[in-house]
């Protein structure tokens, strides 16, 4: 006789390691989008925060294998990387325009139309967010819903204006140097996950220190 309980399982994807990659022609310039999944299901759309990656960004997230199979089970999902944040992607030179968060919220939308995508699910992080947020505003119907992490919902204070002007040069005259990564870590964790003089540094925390990317501006 077997035993009865009110869980239930299912059969789930084995994460795969890697996606496939696109690099999409915008009219504001080419958008690299990496896809993971059954593209016949339904659309997950995920936007990185600032200086960030969709690896860098949601690593975290995507390759715990639960979380992974769970979403790749119910979306196939796309990773989009805004200009000069994909992989390998070259520095970005002095001449070249600085797209606006607008600019960057109808890229989305002709990322959509590549790949033949009606209404979708949406995922972003603090600036991420706030991209994504201005695009559902814009396009109200080609949105199901908004996961927003950390969103930026109101004017930064003198203090954050300060801090983030000064990361954002960094970021553009130095790349991703010492002083930005230890900016981003501490934006993004606790002293605990930090760690000090008697606590290790997280794996999490050593793991984003190997990471190297480029900063994007977005102009208001």
């Amino acid at each position: 006789m077997t035993d009865s309980s009110d869980s239930v399982s299912i059969d789930m994807e084995t994460p795969s390691p890697g996606g496939k990659e696109y690099l999409v022609k915008t009219s504001c310039g080419c958008v690299s989008v990496s896809v993971h999944g059954d593209q016949d299901k339904p659309a997950l759309v995920t936007y990185p925060d600032l200086a960030l990656n969709y690896m860098s960004c949601f690593q975290g997230l995507f390759f715990c294998p639960e979380a992974c199979s769970l979403l790749l089970h119910n979306f196939c999902i796309y990773h989009i990387s805004p200009p000069g944040h994909e992989l390998g992607a070259a520095a970005i030179g002095p001449d070249q325009p600085m797209l606006s968060a607008d600019d960057l919220a109808d890229q989305i939308v002709e990322v959509l139309n590549y790949f033949g995508l009606g209404a979708v699910m949406c995922m972003g992080v603090t600036a991420g967010a706030y991209i994504l947020t201005l695009f559902a505003m814009k396009y109200r119907q080609r949105i199901l819903g908004l996961i927003l992490i950390s969103p930026l919902c109101k004017a930064p204070s003198w203090s954050e204006w300060l801090y983030n002007k000064v990361m954002s040069n960094l970021l553009y005259y130095c790349g991703m140097c010492g002083v930005v990564k230890e900016l981003l870590l501490k934006r993004y964790f606790s002293k605990e996950a930090r760690g000090g003089a008697q606590v290790p540094e997280s794996d999490i925390v050593q793991a984003c220190r190997k990471v190297s990317c480029l900063g994007l501006y977005f102009v208001h």
